[in-house]
């Protein structure tokens, strides 16, 4: 299991109940909750070298909560409210299904490294030397898989960016694509 799931398996509850005692709609907090996620993700292997992993994702919560406030006051409280659909799939797990389904349609060298250095938390300096690669070399293809895989998922999860770099939208049709393509 990787750094960025045990984070999360043994925080998620922890944010998700700090994240709705600040934000009253539930829907809106669900969303700030899966943003953080994938904030997490795109650090990749650098969340796994972080010294306080919770305290990362929290400040991390914060910063969203806060961009959500300042967004809500200028649309002068205007409502969001969706109808509740009773069977509904956390957006977080409807994620965590895509990204194999990302790292197979990208080539293997990028799922590879995506693979190795950020999902399964291995150094760089490790990989390269199991590669035959300088570090700077792998440094190098790291970022450049990593930016591929963030084209990726925006184009087969339907996750948009914001203006800052946060996830502010993800697919809900992605559901259905990832039980067809399994």
């Amino acid at each position: 299991m990787n750094c960025i799931t045990e984070a999360w398996l043994e925080y998620e509850k922890e944010l998700r109940s700090f994240i709705h005692s600040r934000v009253k709609e539930p829907q809106q907090a669900k969303d700030l909750l899966q943003d953080v996620f994938i904030k997490a993700l795109a650090e990749g292997g650098q969340f796994c070298e972080l010294q306080n992993a919770r305290a990362w994702l929290f400040r991390v919560a914060k910063n969203r909560i806060i961009d959500h406030q300042r967004t809500a006051k200028n649309h002068d409280n205007v409502s969001g409210d969706m109808p509740a659909d009773n069977e509904e799939i956390p957006p977080v797990n409807n994620l965590s299904a895509c990204l194999p389904i990302v790292l197979k349609k990208m080539n293997a060298e990028d799922a590879d490294i995506i693979q190795n250095c950020d999902l399964d938390g291995i150094n760089q300096m490790v990989y390269a030397k199991r590669k035959g690669l300088t570090l700077s070399a792998t440094k190098s293809r790291i970022q450049r898989a990593r930016k591929r895989l963030k084209d990726e998922l925006q184009t087969t999860c339907k996750i948009i960016f914001d203006e800052h770099g946060n996830v502010c939208c993800f697919g809900d049709d992605v559901v259905g694509d990832i039980k067809t393509e399994k």
